[in-house]
């Protein structure tokens, strides 16, 4: 019997949310969603639709996976444990290595923020559907502004036209206009050797060195020096721009991918976390704070670190991370 499994990639560092998100921490983990991360929410989202879980992370959270999993009760699960990040092509055909050629793979990040319902269930079940039918599907979301972080797919019905990369303003408004272009959600449904068939076809080198690696991992860990001979590609790149099995769900559920401070700031304010007049924000401090002569302005602060950035500046902040990276390292 064929099973369909939820599996949860988690080897992100969320470098767009530092100082709040760390190597060490990365921000599924962070317990600031209504006392829950957004690792926890992934899993009890989709807990109900699928007969098992896989982690797929790295062997600097792994740790981190398992306490929230414990604390969310959940002990039988598959783990599968990265020596250093190969990108989401990899880590997706670990997965597949790991369960029966059938078995359903409801493909999710760990990071994401999604509301659950009835419009997020039809979008599930038609993906397993058209999965066990023997295609490779994606979601795509409907556009609720001219986002210019996001990639986007252009569909006809369930048909994929094409796949864009994040595009600038012009060209994102242009994209919603046409109303036939939907955010790409990251969410990917197939079954497990149909996705190791097309990865074989498409990017060898990239299957080859996964199984070598995956076949010779111990005790769920990768090996880092087979793991480094792996090419990083992403799973877009890799598969789902060249298939022609590939079929997309069009769905309206609400979702964010809490990739930035701005998504991060339109959560709280939501939520009712303070804001001034002119729309700035603190966040991590209880320290009285004033703003003047700035508007929708965050104040971001940590023990060792303060970020001050303007929202609509919030996709540079990976710039900071990876500077930090090079020239203070034990900041990140």
């Amino acid at each position: 019997m064929s099973s369909v499994i939820n599996v949860i990639l988690s080897g992100g560092v969320g470098s767009r949310l530092w100082p709040l998100s760390r190597k060490s921490r990365p921000k599924q983990y962070l317990p600031i969603f209504d006392g829950e991360t957004l690792f926890q929410k992934t899993f009890k989202r989709n807990e109900g639709f699928c007969d098992k879980v896989m982690v797929v992370g790295n062997c600097d959270n792994y740790e981190l996976s398992r306490k929230d999993l414990e604390s969310a009760g959940k002990k039988d699960y598959i783990e599968i444990i990265e020596a250093c990040p190969r990108n989401t092509a990899a880590a997706i055909a670990f997965a597949a290595f790991a369960s029966q050629p059938d078995d359903i793979l409801f493909v999710t990040p760990s990071d994401h923020l999604i509301e659950s319902g009835q419009n997020y269930q039809d979008s599930v079940d038609r993906a397993i559907q058209l999965a066990v039918d023997g295609h490779i599907v994606t979601f795509g979301l409907k556009p609720t502004k001219p986002e210019t972080g996001f990639g986007y797919i252009e569909a006809a019905g369930e048909e994929v036209k094409g796949f864009r990369e994040k595009p600038n303003l012009e060209t994102a408004e242009g994209f919603i206009k046409s109303g036939n272009f939907f955010w790409n959600s990251g969410m990917f449904c197939f079954r497990a050797g149909v996705y190791l068939e097309e990865l074989k076809t498409f990017e060898s080198a990239v299957y080859i060195a996964s199984k070598t690696a995956f076949d010779l991992a111990k005790d769920s860990k990768l090996d880092a020096e087979l793991s480094m001979k792996i090419p990083a590609i992403s799973v877009d790149y890799a598969v789902m721009e060249k298939t022609k099995k590939i079929k997309v769900v069009q769905s309206k559920f609400s979702w964010s991918d809490m990739g930035s401070f701005e998504s991060i700031y339109y959560y709280f304010r939501k939520k009712g976390h303070a804001v001034d007049s002119k729309g700035n924000m603190v966040i991590g401090t209880s320290l009285h704070s004033e703003f003047l002569g700035m508007k929708n302005t965050l104040l971001i602060h940590t023990p060792d670190a303060i970020l001050v950035l303007k929202k609509e500046k919030a996709q540079d902040v990976k710039k900071v991370f990876e500077r930090l990276e090079r020239e203070k390292p034990e900041l990140v």
